[in-house]
């Protein structure tokens, strides 16, 4: 058993998977999906379902790594943005070099910081920095570095 991806659902598959190369390095992994049909339909339980999307390679794995799946279905539900304390899944998270140069890069993209930069020691595991922050679409994304 390994671990396959994480989904995000979204207005603009296009945009938002540039956003995702541009600020965290992730690679596309063709081909681009474009699926619909009975099959979709009861895996997902919606009626008429259509997407389309990619996958992307998140960085520090091989060819082989996990991916962020990023679809647009025909018919997209929106929705407020959801808070950091909110039940079910929360954000991604990734551990970068610095945390400081990693949050403008991610501004210049489009996104948003949430938070402040914060530092904290944790016993036994060391020291964090991290912030939470937006990416276009409002989906939330810790960026960490330990020492």
């Amino acid at each position: 058993m390994r671990f396959a991806h994480t989904n995000i659902v979204s207005a603009n598959w296009k945009e938002l998977a540039a956003f995702y190369v541009k600020s965290f390095n992730c690679k596309i992994v063709p081909p681009i999906r474009k699926q619909s049909g009975k099959w979709l339909e009861k895996g997902t339980v919606l009626k008429n379902a259509q997407l389309e999307g990619t996958h992307l390679l998140l960085p520090g794995y091989g060819k082989n790594g996990p991916t962020l799946e990023i679809y647009q279905y025909k018919h997209i539900e929106n929705q407020n943005f959801v808070a950091p304390n909110k039940r079910g899944f929360g954000h991604i998270a990734f551990e970068v070099e610095n945390v400081e140069l990693v949050l403008q890069n991610l501004k210049a993209n489009g996104g948003k910081a949430c938070g402040e930069i914060t530092k904290r020691e944790i016993e036994g595991v060391g020291e964090i920095t991290f912030v939470y922050a937006r990416d276009p679409e409002g989906n939330l994304i810790e960026l960490q570095s330990w020492t």
